[in-house]
């Protein structure tokens, strides 16, 4: 009865899983996915802990309660401009959780029943050998959780300007990194050797877990500091799906269905968003993995000129104008939108220019921002409506018929060097054509680069307008400016 309970809510927490993953796709949906599938998930661990006897109903709630009240306080203290270094994060801990619940399933072939210890890992009634299969499973749920921790923690330190966001490079790093992974594949083949005499004769296996380990740790930081602040979209989507690669080798080793479905399904979907991120920035996975590409934003003057060529630097009341008798505006934001933290002033902005009988569209690039949907992420905590969300295929071909289009702190991603100059790192990435607006409005910093290094050709343009300074507080100055008209 037992079994067919644990079984019956893993069929459950799987088919929560999909649903959720399914609603996914689109922002107006994801909300309630994420919380379908979080519900899958909690039905799961409620099944295998309580069902199993693992811990008392007093221990899962006690755990239950300081999981949601972490949870509640990251939601509500970690800012939105925070949001890509805390999915590093999570990813990170996903793989650690991975590793170390490997690393202690083959701890129980070596605690004596006898001790204290084994009441910390109990034993299953009748464990399973300790063969090849399961030390493949093991290895491999080490490797994958350990290089996801400490490359989740390095793309944590880049996002979050710990460590430069500039390409990491040193004479013999390849060869460096090619060692390492040499290392982790002899480590793993001492685990796997030994598995017909563990435990014993633990000595290789305990030595080939540790040495594992440690490799996989170094190579987690050898395959990330070389890869630039532009790509960085892909690596948090590529580093979420080995966290749930890991979690379903961990799966096979404790024989656990629902950690199974739920790894396969998150390394699955991150490899596909990977793809999709690579496909919107003209990449291969490889060139990105090879990294040396971007970095930080370069250095450059408020107004400064390339090749003879200047800036027209507009004014507030300029701007304001161009937007409250527009008939048509198309807002194109990017990550400069969330390190001013001006999503709500940019809805205030929209909500403002509606009620003059303004079309307003926002177009939505796949890179734009830190991470996947970062984007989407920010206007949705604004309440901006969904509807008017577009992706960049969608709204590609309204440009054309925009009276105005508003770019907020995008940079590479509306560089029109993408379409035609073959010497530019960014030749062939699509790009959202801002530059056939009639009008662009450019709110920006400064005339610095973007991660890509290079400058943006949109801000010479004949029909390009560049209103300086911080995002947030050039829009409330607009915002001020409309309603005065």
């Amino acid at each position: 009865m037992k079994t067919t309970l644990i079984d019956l809510s893993y069929l459950i927490a799987a088919a929560l899983f999909i649903f959720g993953l399914k609603r996914l796709q689109s922002p107006k949906t994801a909300r309630g996915g994420n919380l379908i599938a979080a519900l899958g998930m909690l039905l799961a661990v409620v099944a295998t802990l309580f069902l199993h006897r693992i811990i008392t109903p007093i221990e899962m709630l006690a755990g239950l309660v300081l999981g949601s009240a972490i949870g509640a306080v990251l939601a509500l203290r970690v800012p939105m401009t925070a949001m890509p270094e805390m999915v590093a994060a999570f990813n990170g801990f996903g793989g650690l959780a991975s590793a170390l619940v490997a690393i202690a399933e083959v701890a129980r072939y070596l605690i004596p029943e006898t001790t204290g210890l084994a009441a910390l890992l109990p034993l299953p009634v009748e464990q399973p050998p300790f063969d090849v299969q399961l030390a493949i499973t093991v290895v491999l749920s080490i490797l994958i959780g350990m290089v996801t921790f400490s490359g989740s923690f390095v793309a944590f330190g880049k996002l979050g300007g710990y460590i430069t966001g500039n390409p990491v490079l040193f004479p013999g790093l390849r060869l460096l990194t090619l060692l390492v992974a040499l290392g982790t594949l002899v480590s793993m083949g001492f685990v796997i050797a030994g598995a017909e005499t563990f435990p014993l004769i633990a000595d290789p296996v305990v030595g080939g877990m540790v040495a594992l380990a440690g490799l996989a740790l170094v190579l987690g930081v050898l395959l990330v500091i070389p890869i630039g602040g532009a790509d960085m979209p892909v690596v948090v989507s590529l580093l979420n799906s080995y966290s749930g690669l890991a979690a379903a080798a961990t799966g096979f080793v404790l024989d656990n269905t629902a950690l199974i479905v739920s790894g396969a399904l998150v390394g699955a979907s991150g490899l596909i968003l990977t793809r999709i991120m690579c496909e919107a920035m003209n990449r291969s996975l490889l060139n990105v993995l090879l990294g040396g590409f971007g970095g930080e934003a370069g250095e450059g003057s408020a107004v400064a000129t390339a090749e003879g060529k200047t800036v027209q630097e507009a004014t507030v009341e300029d701007a304001a104008i161009l937007l409250a008798y527009a008939n048509k505006v198309i807002i194109a934001p990017g990550y400069g939108m969330a390190v001013a933290q001006a999503q709500h002033q940019v809805r205030e902005l929209a909500d403002l220019l509606q009620e003059r009988g303004v079309e307003v569209k926002y177009a939505i690039h796949p890179v734009a921002g830190r991470m996947p949907g970062h984007m989407n992420v920010l206007l949705a905590e604004a309440n901006v409506p969904y509807d008017q969300l577009y992706e960049m295929d969608e709204i590609n071909d309204e440009f054309e018929s925009a009276d105005v289009a508003l770019v907020i702190g995008a940079n590479d991603v509306v560089n029109p060097a993408a379409r035609y100059d073959k010497s530019s790192p960014i030749y062939g990435m699509p790009i959202l054509n801002v530059d056939r607006a009639k009008t662009v409005l450019v709110l920006k910093r400064s005339m610095r680069p973007g991660y890509s290094g290079i400058e943006n050709e949109l801000f010479y343009l004949p029909n390009t307008r560049m209103l300086f300074g911080d995002a947030r507080e050039s829009l409330t100055k607009l915002i001020s400016e409309i309603k005065a008209l």
